[in-house]
């Protein structure tokens, strides 16, 4: 009798649990909560504008031995570019700032690219030099220029400075390499900088700024190589800051 009355007083706490528990959950159910599924986002178009403006640069014998440039009206696009001896092009992606893109426009401007069918090759030739191209191609409508030397003063600044952000996007490619697999390296790079810099051969150096804090704060590089990085990176502070005065005056 005393089993028979332990069992029965047992199931009736477990029914009271049960009871409870069921309540509970009905109490803290919030309106509206149901299994419906649920609606999925639509995934977002992607942004991304088809390439514009095109820069193309060949000569086999030189260390870069082929480079192509490609960017949309605000600048983003990829440069790919091959060095001698090696089978594939390196690519890295294009992020033009707002002052090379304006120097850029201004030059398709004043070419009139498009509507002209001027021929910009001078009439003298300087095959050794590399053969240069340049395209563009929108609104269903495209052209091509090439040529190795021109006379031309719009076609001679876009070339330029194509010329000019190549130089900083593979300089930054070296860097970036020798500072991951080959640190030792990186002084003759911090050098070349330097030289690029003093013959006005790199595109917007100002852009270059956060690129060279960091270096300079990177132990994998030697201690000459993060002190160069910091001149550098003063120079081009200073520099700046005496244009943003001439230009108050």
């Amino acid at each position: 009798m005393r089993i028979k009355s332990s069992c029965k007083l047992l199931f009736l706490i477990l029914l009271a649990f049960s009871i409870s528990g069921l309540a509970q959950s009905k109490k803290n159910a919030r309106p509206g909560d149901t299994d419906k599924p649920k609606k999925e986002t639509p995934p977002i178009e992607s942004k991304k504008k088809p390439p514009v403006y095109f820069y193309e640069f060949e000569k086999p014998e030189f260390l870069i031995a082929r480079i192509r440039i490609e960017h949309d009206e605000n600048g983003l696009g990829k440069i790919a570019f091959q060095k001698k001896d090696f089978e594939n092009d390196i690519v890295e992606p294009l992020n033009l700032s707002s002052a090379t893109i304006k120097k850029l426009k201004t030059n398709w401007g004043e070419l009139n690219f498009l509507d002209s069918e001027e021929d910009y090759q001078s009439k003298r030739e300087y095959p050794h030099l590399g053969t240069m191209r340049i395209s563009m191609k929108k609104e269903k409508r495209a052209r091509t220029a090439e040529f190795n030397w021109t006379d031309n003063p719009a076609a001679r600044a876009l070339v330029d400075e194509y010329r000019k952000i190549a130089n900083k996007f593979v300089w930054m490619f070296d860097i970036n390499t020798a500072r991951q697999n080959q640190p030792l390296e990186s002084p003759k790079i911090m050098r070349r900088l330097d030289t690029f810099l003093s013959r006005n051969a790199i595109s917007d150096p100002e852009q270059m700024l956060p690129f060279l804090k960091e270096l300079s704060d990177d132990e994998r590089i030697p201690l000459i190589s993060r002190n160069h990085a910091s001149r550098i990176a003063k120079k081009i502070e200073d520099a700046k800051k005496r244009n943003e005065i001439i230009d108050k005056e």
